[in-house]
């Protein structure tokens, strides 16, 4: 008899069928779901162009921090509830979901009024009171993995919400923390196949944190949906040198709009569909 699992409602053995869900539209877990965005919102001209763009190539959803936990005291540390309202504006605008990470219970109303789905950062994945109150919200929860946490702690973090009450559980790869210095974080590609073997939540990657290099964010998402990955988050900037937050990983427009014909192979071979609008360029890692 194999060992019984720690994590319960999360686990293949108690649902064998994928979880999907739709939010504004998107049927996530059976669509490629595709976010992408700022690292942080710095102002209005910033998030209503990248946002004006996104919309062009037919993303439907829209990340940026509005809230930062930084490692440092003395880095942005984002624009708060302005920053909530300028992605909600720029969002509604253009017909497009929010994504923003939440860090405390007291701002779970706020977030309420803004957000589309709440992201929960890889340094609160173990803040089981903060999971255990998005078990009460009736939106959907982007739980980020761990930056040194298992397979194992990462679905058990899921399980607090959904033990909680709320089954919208989106699990998203995100990097670990190893010797390996080279890139930011240490991207784990096994973890994709090893979570659809052992949860039936959906999963996704986010590239830009995992690597920490726009040079290999594209060969990375290609990787990561031919792996049976349910997403991305790509990190994506009008003036990436200029960013208040890291502008060395997010992708110039041009870099992510020769990405998307790649993830739609990738896509279309796995049988997920994902349309996107501009057809003129040629796909290629180099770009």
């Amino acid at each position: 008899m194999a060992d019984r699992k720690p994590y319960q409602l999360v686990s293949r053995e108690w649902q064998s069928n994928d979880t999907t869900f739709k939010v504004r539209g998107t049927e996530i877990g059976k669509e490629l779901l595709m976010i992408a965005g700022p690292c942080a919102v710095e102002n209005k001209e910033q998030i209503f162009t990248i946002s004006e763009f996104l919309s062009k190539q037919n993303i439907k959803f829209l990340r940026g921090g509005a809230y930062k936990p930084r490692t440092s005291p003395y880095s942005f540390q984002g624009l708060k509830t302005e920053g909530l309202v300028l992605l909600r504006d720029a969002a509604d605008k253009y017909n497009m979901g929010v994504v923003s990470e939440i860090m405390s219970i007291d701002k779970i109303d706020e977030f309420n009024e803004y957000v589309d789905i709440f992201q929960v950062g890889t340094r609160n994945m173990q803040n089981y009171p903060l999971l255990r109150a998005l078990g009460k919200v009736d939106k959907p929860i982007l739980l980020k993995r761990g930056m040194s946490s298992t397979i194992e702690e990462w679905l058990l973090a899921a399980e607090y919400i959904v033990s909680s009450g709320n089954e919208k559980v989106i699990l998203c790869e995100r990097g670990i923390r190893t010797f390996e210095t080279a890139t930011r974080n240490t991207i784990d590609i096994s973890a994709i196949p090893m979570v659809k073997m052992l949860s039936h939540l959906p999963i996704i990657l986010d590239p830009s944190q995992g690597t920490g290099h726009r040079e290999i964010v594209s060969p990375i998402s290609a990787a990561a949906i031919a792996a049976g990955a349910d997403g991305l988050i790509i990190e994506v900037h009008n003036q990436p040198e200029e960013a208040l937050s890291d502008g060395e990983q997010s992708l110039f427009l041009d870099q992510f709009e020769n990405l998307l014909p790649i993830l739609s192979s990738q896509a279309n071979l796995r049988n997920k569909r994902f349309d996107y609008e501009t057809n003129t360029l040629k796909p290629s890692f180099n770009n």
